[in-house]
């Protein structure tokens, strides 16, 4: 179930006091979503449930930074990350997020718990100007794989320059 909406450019927002909370298995279909992402979202919980979390994917959300998000929580650890969202009505809202997986007793991977902020205005802007290079990188290429991998190089070249992690790069913004 892809949402067919055509974006509208209105942007969306939640009380700082409110968190977005979700919760995928390990292949990222939704097994819960709190009140708040429902309403911010505009899905109703039986529309949602078992839909991958990527119903949410906003066209201008770098595949690089999903990359990465999905790289690192499957390797077990956990990764925070400015996201811009698409609501079910082609709105859309930016959040922090802080991702981690969810183990079993064996240690084993069996889901993700995602809880979700609202970002610091000041920060954003300066997510959407990097998020609108890594597209233009990733957009430069004939596929979408090279692109991904050319707008990855650019944020680790970023990264690199400033001696950071992508967490520590997160919360300088």
């Amino acid at each position: 179930m892809r949402s067919a909406s055509a974006l509208t450019g209105k942007e969306r927002f939640f009380d700082d006091s409110e968190i977005i909370v979700s919760k995928t298995d390990k292949s990222g279909r939704i097994t819960y979503a709190n009140d708040v992402f429902l309403r911010v979202s505009r899905y109703e919980e039986q529309e949602i449930l078992s839909q991958p979390h990527s119903i949410l994917r906003h066209p201008d959300m770098p595949r690089c930074i999903f990359h990465r998000l999905w790289e690192t929580v499957q390797s077990g650890s956990e990764i925070f990350a400015y996201v811009v969202n698409r609501c079910k009505n082609g709105d859309h809202y930016w959040v922090l997020a802080h991702i981690t997986p969810s183990f079993n007793d064996q240690g084993t991977i069996i889901g993700y718990h995602s809880n979700r902020r609202t970002p610091d205005p000041v920060s954003k802007q300066a997510v959407i100007a990097l998020y609108a290079e890594l597209k233009r990188e990733e957009e430069r290429h004939d596929h979408s794989i090279a692109g991904m991998q050319a707008a990855s190089a650019l944020l680790a070249g970023r990264l690199a320059d400033q001696d950071v992690d992508y967490d520590e790069f997160v919360f300088s913004l």
